[in-house]
Protein backbone atom coordinates (compact mmCIF):
# COMPACT_ATOMS: atom_id res chain seq x y z
CA UNK A 1 0.00 0.00 0.00
CA UNK A 2 2.87 2.33 0.82
CA UNK A 3 4.35 1.70 -2.64
CA UNK A 4 1.07 2.69 -4.28
CA UNK A 5 0.93 5.88 -2.21
CA UNK A 6 4.47 6.76 -3.19
CA UNK A 7 3.64 6.25 -6.86
CA UNK A 8 0.53 8.43 -6.52
CA UNK A 9 2.54 11.15 -4.80
CA UNK A 10 5.18 11.08 -7.53
CA UNK A 11 2.45 11.37 -10.18
CA UNK A 12 0.94 14.32 -8.28
CA UNK A 13 4.33 16.03 -8.15
CA UNK A 14 5.13 15.33 -11.79
CA UNK A 15 1.67 15.29 -13.32
CA UNK A 16 2.73 17.24 -16.42
CA UNK A 17 5.68 14.97 -17.14
CA UNK A 18 3.45 11.93 -16.57
CA UNK A 19 0.90 13.33 -19.02
CA UNK A 20 3.61 13.87 -21.65
CA UNK A 21 4.90 10.31 -21.26
CA UNK A 22 1.36 8.90 -21.53
CA UNK A 23 0.69 10.89 -24.71
CA UNK A 24 4.02 9.87 -26.25
CA UNK A 25 3.25 6.24 -25.46
CA UNK A 26 -0.27 6.45 -26.94
CA UNK A 27 0.99 7.99 -30.18
CA UNK A 28 3.05 4.83 -30.80
CA UNK A 29 -0.19 3.04 -31.67
CA UNK A 30 -1.32 5.51 -34.35
CA UNK A 31 -0.07 5.73 -37.90
CA UNK A 32 0.99 9.37 -37.94
CA UNK A 33 4.12 11.41 -38.58
CA UNK A 34 4.34 12.38 -34.95
CA UNK A 35 7.71 10.72 -34.42
CA UNK A 36 9.60 12.60 -37.10
CA UNK A 37 12.42 15.06 -36.54
CA UNK A 38 10.50 17.70 -38.48
CA UNK A 39 7.38 17.41 -36.31
CA UNK A 40 9.21 17.30 -32.99
CA UNK A 41 11.35 20.31 -33.93
CA UNK A 42 8.31 22.17 -35.23
CA UNK A 43 6.48 21.41 -31.98
CA UNK A 44 9.29 22.98 -29.94
CA UNK A 45 9.45 25.93 -32.31
CA UNK A 46 5.70 26.50 -31.96
CA UNK A 47 5.90 26.30 -28.18
CA UNK A 48 8.96 28.55 -27.83
CA UNK A 49 7.17 31.90 -27.45
CA UNK A 50 4.63 30.58 -24.94
CA UNK A 51 7.44 28.91 -23.00
CA UNK A 52 9.33 32.18 -22.73
CA UNK A 53 6.17 33.96 -21.61
CA UNK A 54 5.83 31.32 -18.92
CA UNK A 55 9.31 32.05 -17.57
CA UNK A 56 8.31 35.62 -16.71
CA UNK A 57 4.90 34.56 -15.38
CA UNK A 58 6.56 31.93 -13.19
CA UNK A 59 8.35 34.64 -11.21
CA UNK A 60 5.06 36.40 -10.52
CA UNK A 61 3.21 33.21 -9.56
CA UNK A 62 6.00 32.10 -7.22
CA UNK A 63 5.72 35.51 -5.53
CA UNK A 64 2.03 34.81 -4.95
CA UNK A 65 0.56 36.76 -7.86
CA UNK A 66 -0.58 36.23 -11.44
CA UNK A 67 -0.49 38.27 -14.65
CA UNK A 68 -3.33 38.11 -17.18
CA UNK A 69 -2.18 41.17 -19.14
CA UNK A 70 0.68 39.35 -20.89
CA UNK A 71 -1.33 38.43 -24.00
CA UNK A 72 -2.37 42.00 -24.73
CA UNK A 73 1.11 43.29 -23.86
CA UNK A 74 2.55 40.80 -26.32
CA UNK A 75 0.34 41.98 -29.18
CA UNK A 76 0.89 45.68 -28.38
CA UNK A 77 4.69 45.24 -28.23
CA UNK A 78 4.73 43.72 -31.70
CA UNK A 79 2.69 46.62 -33.06
CA UNK A 80 4.92 49.20 -31.36
CA UNK A 81 8.06 47.59 -32.78
CA UNK A 82 6.75 47.50 -36.34
CA UNK A 83 5.44 51.07 -36.14
CA UNK A 84 8.73 52.41 -34.77
CA UNK A 85 10.83 50.59 -37.37
CA UNK A 86 9.61 53.09 -39.96
CA UNK A 87 11.45 55.83 -38.06
CA UNK A 88 14.29 54.26 -36.05
CA UNK A 89 16.68 51.27 -36.35
CA UNK A 90 15.36 47.79 -35.47
CA UNK A 91 17.38 47.56 -32.26
CA UNK A 92 16.00 50.80 -30.86
CA UNK A 93 12.44 49.82 -31.82
CA UNK A 94 12.79 46.50 -30.00
CA UNK A 95 14.28 48.15 -26.90
CA UNK A 96 11.45 50.70 -26.84
CA UNK A 97 8.83 47.92 -27.01
CA UNK A 98 10.49 45.97 -24.20
CA UNK A 99 10.69 49.19 -22.13
CA UNK A 100 6.94 49.66 -22.62
CA UNK A 101 6.41 46.13 -21.33
CA UNK A 102 8.55 46.87 -18.28
CA UNK A 103 6.53 50.05 -17.67
CA UNK A 104 3.26 48.10 -17.77
CA UNK A 105 4.75 45.57 -15.37
CA UNK A 106 5.81 48.45 -13.12
CA UNK A 107 2.23 49.78 -13.05
CA UNK A 108 0.83 46.30 -12.38
CA UNK A 109 3.31 45.85 -9.56
CA UNK A 110 2.46 49.24 -8.06
CA UNK A 111 -1.26 48.48 -8.05
CA UNK A 112 -0.81 44.99 -6.62
CA UNK A 113 1.98 45.64 -4.10
CA UNK A 114 1.36 49.20 -2.96
CA UNK A 115 -2.39 49.54 -3.50
CA UNK A 116 -3.10 45.95 -2.35
CA UNK A 117 -5.41 45.22 -5.28
CA UNK A 118 -6.25 41.70 -6.43
CA UNK A 119 -3.68 40.71 -9.11
CA UNK A 120 -6.17 38.67 -11.15
CA UNK A 121 -8.62 41.56 -11.50
CA UNK A 122 -6.06 44.32 -11.97
CA UNK A 123 -4.00 42.50 -14.61
CA UNK A 124 -7.16 41.40 -16.41
CA UNK A 125 -8.25 45.03 -16.54
CA UNK A 126 -4.79 46.09 -17.70
CA UNK A 127 -5.03 43.51 -20.48
CA UNK A 128 -8.32 45.00 -21.66
CA UNK A 129 -6.78 48.48 -21.60
CA UNK A 130 -3.74 47.38 -23.63
CA UNK A 131 -5.92 45.57 -26.15
CA UNK A 132 -7.99 48.73 -26.61
CA UNK A 133 -4.81 50.76 -27.18
CA UNK A 134 -3.59 48.22 -29.73
CA UNK A 135 -6.91 48.39 -31.60
CA UNK A 136 -6.85 52.18 -31.53
CA UNK A 137 -3.31 52.34 -32.92
CA UNK A 138 -4.02 49.88 -35.75
CA UNK A 139 -7.71 50.61 -36.30
CA UNK A 140 -8.12 46.86 -35.61
CA UNK A 141 -6.19 45.99 -38.78
CA UNK A 142 -2.98 43.92 -39.10
CA UNK A 143 0.22 45.94 -39.48
CA UNK A 144 2.76 44.30 -41.82
CA UNK A 145 6.50 44.71 -41.26
CA UNK A 146 8.32 46.22 -44.23
CA UNK A 147 11.83 45.24 -43.15
CA UNK A 148 12.59 41.66 -44.25
CA UNK A 149 15.58 41.42 -41.91
CA UNK A 150 13.13 41.76 -39.02
CA UNK A 151 11.41 38.54 -40.07
CA UNK A 152 14.72 36.67 -39.95
CA UNK A 153 15.06 37.25 -36.20
CA UNK A 154 12.44 34.62 -35.39
CA UNK A 155 12.44 32.61 -38.61
CA UNK A 156 16.17 32.31 -39.25
CA UNK A 157 18.52 29.43 -38.50
CA UNK A 158 22.07 30.29 -37.50
CA UNK A 159 23.21 27.24 -35.49
CA UNK A 160 23.10 23.59 -36.67
CA UNK A 161 19.94 24.28 -38.69
CA UNK A 162 18.01 24.82 -35.44
CA UNK A 163 15.36 27.58 -35.55
CA UNK A 164 16.39 30.78 -33.77
CA UNK A 165 13.30 30.68 -31.56
CA UNK A 166 14.38 27.38 -30.01
CA UNK A 167 17.88 28.71 -29.36
CA UNK A 168 16.51 31.89 -27.76
CA UNK A 169 14.11 29.80 -25.67
CA UNK A 170 16.93 27.60 -24.35
CA UNK A 171 19.02 30.67 -23.47
CA UNK A 172 16.09 32.23 -21.59
CA UNK A 173 15.33 28.95 -19.84
CA UNK A 174 18.89 28.71 -18.53
CA UNK A 175 18.93 32.41 -17.57
CA UNK A 176 15.68 32.31 -15.59
CA UNK A 177 16.58 28.97 -14.03
CA UNK A 178 19.84 30.50 -12.81
CA UNK A 179 18.06 33.58 -11.46
CA UNK A 180 15.54 31.56 -9.46
CA UNK A 181 17.92 28.85 -8.27
CA UNK A 182 21.20 30.60 -7.58
CA UNK A 183 20.55 34.29 -6.86
CA UNK A 184 19.30 36.04 -3.69
CA UNK A 185 16.45 37.52 -5.75
CA UNK A 186 15.25 34.04 -6.75
CA UNK A 187 15.43 32.70 -3.21
CA UNK A 188 13.57 35.75 -1.94
CA UNK A 189 10.81 35.17 -4.51
CA UNK A 190 10.10 31.79 -2.90
CA UNK A 191 10.17 33.35 0.56
CA UNK A 192 7.74 36.12 -0.45
CA UNK A 193 5.37 33.66 -2.09
CA UNK A 194 5.57 31.24 0.82
CA UNK A 195 4.57 33.82 3.42
CA UNK A 196 4.64 37.51 2.56
CA UNK A 197 4.41 38.77 6.14
CA UNK A 198 7.09 36.43 7.49
CA UNK A 199 9.38 37.39 4.60
CA UNK A 200 8.90 41.09 5.38
CA UNK A 201 9.59 40.56 9.08
CA UNK A 202 12.73 38.57 8.23
CA UNK A 203 14.32 41.59 6.61
CA UNK A 204 13.45 40.72 3.00
CA UNK A 205 12.21 43.69 0.99
CA UNK A 206 9.06 41.82 0.00
CA UNK A 207 7.45 44.75 -1.80
CA UNK A 208 10.51 45.30 -3.97
CA UNK A 209 10.85 41.59 -4.82
CA UNK A 210 7.21 41.15 -5.85
CA UNK A 211 7.17 44.46 -7.70
CA UNK A 212 10.34 43.48 -9.60
CA UNK A 213 8.75 40.17 -10.61
CA UNK A 214 5.90 42.07 -12.31
CA UNK A 215 8.37 44.35 -14.11
CA UNK A 216 10.37 41.38 -15.42
CA UNK A 217 7.17 39.61 -16.47
CA UNK A 218 5.98 42.68 -18.40
CA UNK A 219 9.34 43.09 -20.14
CA UNK A 220 9.36 39.40 -21.03
CA UNK A 221 5.84 39.63 -22.46
CA UNK A 222 6.93 42.53 -24.66
CA UNK A 223 10.03 40.64 -25.77
CA UNK A 224 7.86 37.67 -26.74
CA UNK A 225 5.56 40.05 -28.62
CA UNK A 226 8.55 41.23 -30.66
CA UNK A 227 9.44 37.62 -31.49
CA UNK A 228 5.84 36.78 -32.42
CA UNK A 229 5.49 39.76 -34.76
CA UNK A 230 8.86 38.83 -36.27
CA UNK A 231 7.74 35.24 -36.76
CA UNK A 232 4.50 36.28 -38.49
CA UNK A 233 6.02 39.45 -40.01
CA UNK A 234 2.87 41.21 -38.82
CA UNK A 235 1.56 42.98 -35.75
CA UNK A 236 -2.09 42.63 -34.80
CA UNK A 237 -4.38 43.43 -31.89
CA UNK A 238 -5.99 39.97 -32.09
CA UNK A 239 -2.80 38.14 -31.13
CA UNK A 240 -2.70 36.74 -27.63
CA UNK A 241 -6.43 36.75 -26.85
CA UNK A 242 -6.27 33.43 -24.98
CA UNK A 243 -2.53 33.43 -24.32
CA UNK A 244 -2.66 34.66 -20.73
CA UNK A 245 -5.00 31.88 -19.61
CA UNK A 246 -3.01 29.19 -21.42
CA UNK A 247 0.33 30.34 -20.02
CA UNK A 248 -0.82 30.81 -16.42
CA UNK A 249 -2.59 27.45 -16.42
CA UNK A 250 0.38 25.82 -18.14
CA UNK A 251 2.58 26.95 -15.26
CA UNK A 252 0.15 25.41 -12.80
CA UNK A 253 0.09 22.17 -14.80
CA UNK A 254 3.82 21.91 -14.28
CA UNK A 255 3.56 22.41 -10.53
CA UNK A 256 3.97 26.17 -10.03
CA UNK A 257 1.06 26.75 -7.67
CA UNK A 258 -1.06 29.91 -7.59
CA UNK A 259 -0.69 29.75 -3.80
CA UNK A 260 2.89 30.96 -4.26
CA UNK A 261 6.28 29.76 -3.07
CA UNK A 262 6.15 26.50 -5.04
CA UNK A 263 7.42 25.58 -8.50
CA UNK A 264 10.15 26.74 -10.82
CA UNK A 265 11.27 27.25 -14.40
CA UNK A 266 11.69 23.54 -15.33
CA UNK A 267 8.22 22.79 -13.95
CA UNK A 268 6.60 25.59 -15.95
CA UNK A 269 8.52 24.52 -19.05
CA UNK A 270 7.18 20.97 -18.73
CA UNK A 271 3.66 22.25 -18.04
CA UNK A 272 3.51 24.36 -21.21
CA UNK A 273 5.15 21.56 -23.17
CA UNK A 274 2.40 19.17 -22.01
CA UNK A 275 -0.27 21.48 -23.47
CA UNK A 276 1.70 21.81 -26.72
CA UNK A 277 2.14 18.04 -27.01
CA UNK A 278 -1.59 17.59 -26.42
CA UNK A 279 -2.43 20.05 -29.21
CA UNK A 280 0.05 18.39 -31.55
CA UNK A 281 -1.35 14.93 -30.82
CA UNK A 282 -4.91 16.07 -31.48
CA UNK A 283 -3.85 17.74 -34.74
CA UNK A 284 -2.05 14.57 -35.83
CA UNK A 285 -5.16 12.51 -35.09
CA UNK A 286 -7.34 14.90 -37.11
CA UNK A 287 -9.50 15.99 -34.18
CA UNK A 288 -11.73 18.99 -34.92
CA UNK A 289 -10.54 22.39 -33.70
CA UNK A 290 -13.81 22.84 -31.81
CA UNK A 291 -13.39 19.52 -30.02
CA UNK A 292 -9.79 20.50 -29.22
CA UNK A 293 -11.02 23.68 -27.56
CA UNK A 294 -13.51 21.70 -25.49
CA UNK A 295 -10.79 19.26 -24.40
CA UNK A 296 -8.39 22.06 -23.46
CA UNK A 297 -11.15 23.84 -21.52
CA UNK A 298 -11.94 20.68 -19.55
CA UNK A 299 -8.25 20.16 -18.82
CA UNK A 300 -7.84 23.75 -17.58
CA UNK A 301 -10.84 23.37 -15.25
CA UNK A 302 -9.48 20.11 -13.89
CA UNK A 303 -6.05 21.67 -13.40
CA UNK A 304 -7.42 24.61 -11.41
CA UNK A 305 -9.58 22.29 -9.30
CA UNK A 306 -6.68 19.93 -8.65
CA UNK A 307 -4.36 22.78 -7.68
CA UNK A 308 -6.97 24.15 -5.27
CA UNK A 309 -7.61 20.67 -3.84
CA UNK A 310 -3.90 20.02 -3.34
CA UNK A 311 -3.51 23.35 -1.56
CA UNK A 312 -6.40 22.55 0.81
CA UNK A 313 -4.85 19.18 1.63
CA UNK A 314 -1.54 20.90 2.35
CA UNK A 315 -3.23 23.41 4.70
CA UNK A 316 -5.15 20.64 6.49
CA UNK A 317 -1.94 18.66 6.97
CA UNK A 318 -0.35 21.66 8.67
Amino acid sequence: MSVVRKVVREIEKRKALTAILVMLFMMLFFDTRFYTAYNLLDMLNSAAILEMLAFGVTLVIICGGCDFSIGSMMSLAGIITIKLMDHVPIGIAICAAVACGALVGFINGFLVVRQKTEPFIITLGMGMLLKGIAQQITDAHPVPAKNLSYMKIANGKVLFNIPNLIIIMVIMLLLFYYILRYTPFGRNCYAVGGDYNVASQSGIRAEKIKWSAFVICGAMAAFCGVLLSSKLNTGSSIYGDSTALSVNCGCVVGGTSFAGGVGGIPQSFIGLLAIQVLENCMNMLGISAYVQQVCEGIIILLILWFDNYAQKRKEEAV
